[in-house]
């Protein structure tokens, strides 16, 4: 590829990107135009991908973080989850965090920090992590849902 001379720092380096200002490296404009669909798939199916994205990013980091109080802001209530092999049903934040070690497996983690926005799925029942180990879906706060928060709904094994 020939670099425009113009493109060039007074040291005669090629700038930074030498396809040009502006242009994306390979593969950027893949990964955009991939995130763009889930962005649209939420916003047609969803609400405000916008919304929908700040959870999924503080979702992750709270996970990867094992932040269990930082996850636990961000469930609707109550939740079903298995511990021990059993289903219990958590009612508030408290007995979330309390039983965070014994429900988050290493599955689950991994299905939440280790999807990207752009490898999510997305449909009328919420944004799904990984082969549905974890959902996020807003939850309604009038009749007509004008008014909706993103929560996470689910939390689940997905091997069986």
């Amino acid at each position: 590829m020939a670099v425009d001379e113009t493109s060039m720092d007074p040291a005669g380096d090629p700038a930074s990107d030498p396809a040009g200002p502006g242009s994306a490296p390979p593969g950027d404009e893949e990964r955009a135009g991939a995130e763009a669909a889930v962005d649209e798939a939420i916003d047609s199916n969803l609400g405000d991908h916008e919304r929908y994205k700040a959870v999924i990013v503080a979702l992750q980091r709270a996970v990867a973080a094992e932040d269990a109080a930082a996850v636990a802001a961000l469930v609707e209530y109550p939740i079903s989850v298995q511990v021990d092999g059993k289903d219990r049903t958590i009612k508030d934040p408290a007995g979330f965090i309390d039983a965070y070690g014994k429900f988050m497996t290493p599955e689950i983690r991994q299905a939440i920090v280790g999807t990207d926005y752009k490898d999510l799925f997305v449909n009328y029942k919420g944004v799904m992590f990984g082969n549905g180990q974890a959902w996020i879906n807003g939850i309604c706060k009038d009749d007509r849902c004008e008014s909706f928060e993103v929560k996470l709904v689910t939390l689940q094994s997905a091997s069986g």
